[in-house]
């Protein structure tokens, strides 16, 4: 196996451990939290520095990346992780609102911290000769990723229920620091590294191109996150009567499904041929087919159809479709950046993403307390239908 290929095996063997860890805290915390008396706005506030310090990490994280390593970045990543975890593993009496909402800063930090080192390193690390082999590789990682972390949902509601919450986040903790040993023993140093250090302003200097996908991309995962993150969660375990590790299954059985299809987007699309890869227009039609799908589980509900089902077909139709967005997205934001500036710009546009999640947990929390789950669904549509009108073009130096 050639050096490159050994060095990203490895960092994708991190990105899923750490995607493991990553899930199962954000059920764990969810459910918890729920049933100490919580309600969804206040549950949806825990995330609201997790997701805020996403922001933030985005944007210097690949400037950091470029003058110091993506090895580096994904340590760092993971040791803050770590900690997040051993500082949740406190009496209950601990847990105040302020201290869980610092240990989920550190775990936000962490979490883009090592995403943003992975993804770069497909470009970096892997030698592809035409866009479809690229394509390819991006939804491999992305799709593993997301099936990974439905796992870390399950694991964390079974953890929950058999083992307690305490102990739960000693076993992740335990867990990943065996990752982050291994990756610290095998990985070069100086991984991902350039020569020329660009300056911190030039994070800002991204193509029009990629500020039009990062907008999309705000408003794809904003949409997603208004329903699914507090909303869903709590609407199957409160009005629907479903046990921990009920929910935690049925969400994690979704996000594996979810992250199957996404690895799998190639063969769905069927762009590949001549080494071509999907555009900027395949994106917006697939958006707008995405546009349906919230609003009908909305009327289904409205007209009072059975909700075990209506709730189940919709997210399965939902999480298929928003998969194909998702894998396009991640696509094309490596496809049109140049080398020496992928960082720069997974950075920015991750940055975009993680605002889209912060706006989509507080609203999810927020509209569900005030007004329920068809009011989040209506709030998801409209999202989806601002991503779908959002013009995608490639820079020139990669159109035809």
């Amino acid at each position: 196996m050639q050096t490159d290929q050994r060095n990203y095996l490895i960092i994708t063997c991190c990105y899923w451990v750490f995607t493991l860890t990553d899930g199962a805290i954000r059920m764990l915390v969810v459910l918890y939290f729920h049933r100490l008396g919580y309600s969804p706005f206040e549950v949806a506030m825990l995330f609201l520095f997790y997701e805020f310090f996403g922001i933030v990490t985005n944007l210097i994280g690949g400037w950091l990346a470029t003058r110091m390593g993506l090895n580096l970045t994904m340590h760092i990543g993971m040791a803050l992780q770590i900690v997040a975890l051993l500082m949740l593993a406190v009496p209950e009496s601990w847990l105040a609102v302020a201290y869980v909402m610092f240990a989920q800063a550190l775990s936000g930090i962490a979490k883009d911290l090592n995403k943003m080192s992975a993804k770069t390193g497909v470009k970096m690390l892997v030698n592809v000769k035409n866009d479809s082999r690229l394509f390819s590789w991006v939804t491999m990682l992305t799709g593993s990723k997301n099936a990974l972390k439905g796992v870390g949902f399950f694991l964390g509601s079974a953890l929950l229920e058999f083992v307690g919450f305490q102990n739960a986040m000693f076993t992740l903790a335990g867990a990943l620091l065996a990752a982050l040993i291994s990756s610290m023993l095998h990985l070069p140093r100086g991984l991902g590294k350039i020569e020329t250090q660009p300056k911190f302003l030039r994070i800002f200097s991204n193509t029009p191109s990629i500020k039009g996908l990062s907008l999309a991309r705000f408003f794809l995962f904003g949409a997603r996150d208004i329903w699914f993150v507090v909303g869903l969660p709590l609407f199957l375990f409160s009005t629907l009567d479903w046990h921990f590790s009920r929910v935690g299954a049925f969400l994690a059985l979704w996000l594996i499904v979810y992250g199957i299809i996404q690895s799998s987007a190639p063969l769905f699309l069927k762009k590949n041929h001549h080494g071509r890869g999907p555009s900027g227009k395949t994106a917006q039609l697939w958006a707008g087919i995405l546009v349906l799908i919230p609003a009908s589980i909305a009327l289904a509900l409205q007209q009072g159809l059975e909700a075990n089902r209506v709730i189940i077909v919709g997210l399965i139709l939902f999480g298929a479709v928003f998969a194909i967005n998702s894998a396009v997205h991640s696509y094309l934001v490596v496809a049109w950046s140049e080398p020496d500036k992928v960082a720069m710009n997974l950075g920015f546009y991750y940055m975009a993403n993680a605002g889209g999640r912060l706006t989509g947990t507080v609203l999810s929390g927020w509209i569900y307390q005030t007004q329920g789950l068809v009011a989040c669904l209506w709030g998801s549509t409209v999202f989806v239908l601002i991503a779908a009108l959002i013009p995608l073009r490639a820079p020139r130096k990669t159109q035809g």
